[in-house]
């Protein structure tokens, strides 16, 4: 296992970041096409998951249907809803090791009132591999400080 330092300490890891891919199915129709309510819910999710939200934009398409992004700076949540599908696609992608995406998941699960969800994790930025193709450049890899009012 690598360390990585964050913050003066060095810690275990091997990824820089966890992307978990879910698919909701039946979820309540109405609630899919509320722009206003998505945005809310993702924001709150990311919020839950111990996230720092930066920024979020979110658009509904005419008949229906509801895509969104919330900017964190840990990463982003992003979501592309289909109403009369009662089905949405959602990305948790997370950084670091203080930001839990099945929280996230766990809240919009809850929100959508989804009766089936699927979902497939994968780790991002691995470290191995980032050392091994830089023809080992990388001495230590070190996240992002924590920063305090801003990115």
């Amino acid at each position: 296992m690598n360390k990585i330092q964050k913050g003066g300490c060095y810690m275990e890891n091997k990824r820089l970041g966890r992307h978990i891919l879910v698919e909701f199915y039946n979820c309540d129709k109405g609630l899919l096409n509320s722009s206003r309510l998505i945005e809310e819910y993702m924001i709150e999710a990311a919020e839950r998951a111990k996230a720092t939200v930066v920024q979020s934009v979110f658009h509904t398409f005419n008949p229906w249907g509801v895509s969104g992004v919330v900017v964190i700076q840990e990463s982003h949540l992003t979501i592309h809803t289909w109403p009369e599908y009662g089905y949405a696609a959602i990305d948790l992608f997370t950084c670091g090791e203080y930001v839990d995406p099945w929280i996230a998941f766990d809240y919009l699960n809850e929100k959508l009132k989804a009766e089936k969800t699927e979902t497939f994790e994968i780790d991002r930025g691995d470290v191995e591999k980032i050392r091994t193709y830089a023809h080992g450049i990388y001495d230590n890899i070190v996240y992002k400080p924590e920063a305090k009012g801003g990115v």
